[in-house]
């Protein structure tokens, strides 16, 4: 196994540059650190082009090209990981690019409904929604202008492996993505406070488009103008609204109780 341990090292300085989301959108991959999420990776043939093993740490997979493996100095190793106690293993891999004929074609012929994130800023609310949305039989997850970085370090790690199985795709225009939905037969719902139903009462089983807003802000006005199911979860107290990744846990697994 060949080792790394120069700061100069042309490999480790381009992997270096893969903690910033520019050169994550420039050479179109990112970090995905752990055993077990690189374990996934290699049993769904994802593209990898790097492994990069702490000095000193075991690495237990066998079905992986040798010449990608490459061992770094702790020091080296540690300036990249993301976590505190790392389990010493670091990989290259390229983004799973999708485009609208390629995510749509996916739900053509089904019925499963996909979440679409307005503006969601927390990289932990989004990782932990779109592991959500895969538990729960959703078909896909649209992210909306404004997001946060799908393949930020904690979005990748909340996402536990579902961002290498689950389809997701940027999109920028809601007109647009309406009309893209529509042909699709999905139906918007939304989160609202006005002229809301109770979200035990909706149809949310299958055929549905479940938006998600900004932890602050909460869903678009052009998203609310155009819904066709407003919805909300009642609650006690004083308390007026709940985590985005908790309220959006309990609207998707509604839909597999509705089912």
């Amino acid at each position: 196994m060949k080792k790394i341990t120069s700061r100069e090292n042309p490999i480790y300085k381009s992997v270096c540059k893969l903690t910033k989301r520019k050169y994550r959108d420039q050479m179109g991959k990112y970090l995905l650190e752990g055993i077990k999420p690189l374990a996934d990776a290699v049993s769904l043939g994802i593209s990898i082009d790097t492994i990069l093993v702490r000095e000193g740490s075991f690495f237990p997979l066998e079905k992986v090209t040798p010449e990608i493996v490459l061992e770094l100095g702790a020091q080296l190793f540690d300036s990249i990981a993301d976590t505190e106690h790392s389990q010493g293993v670091i990989a290259v891999i390229q983004k799973k690019q999708h485009d609208w004929d390629s995510f749509s074609n996916l739900l053509k012929n089904n019925t499963k409904n996909i979440v679409i994130l307005d503006r969601l800023q927390d990289p932990g609310n989004m990782g932990t929604i779109i592991r959500t949305a895969e538990a729960a039989g959703y078909g896909g997850v649209l992210l909306m202008a404004g997001c946060t970085d799908t393949y930020a370090p904690k979005v990748v790690r909340a996402a536990a492996g579902s961002l290498l199985r689950i389809p997701i795709l940027q999109e920028n225009d809601i007109a647009e993505t309406a009309g893209r939905l529509q042909a699709l037969h999905r139906k918007i719902a939304v989160t609202s406070l006005e002229e809301a139903q109770d979200y035990r009462d909706a149809d949310l089983g299958e055929n549905v488009a479940l938006v998600i807003g900004n932890e602050g802000r909460g869903v678009r006005q052009e998203f609310l103008d155009i819904a066709d199911i407003k919805i909300r979860i009642p609650m006690a107290g004083s308390i007026e609204s709940l985590n985005a990744a908790v309220a959006a846990g309990i609207l998707m697994y509604q839909s597999r109780i509705i089912k």
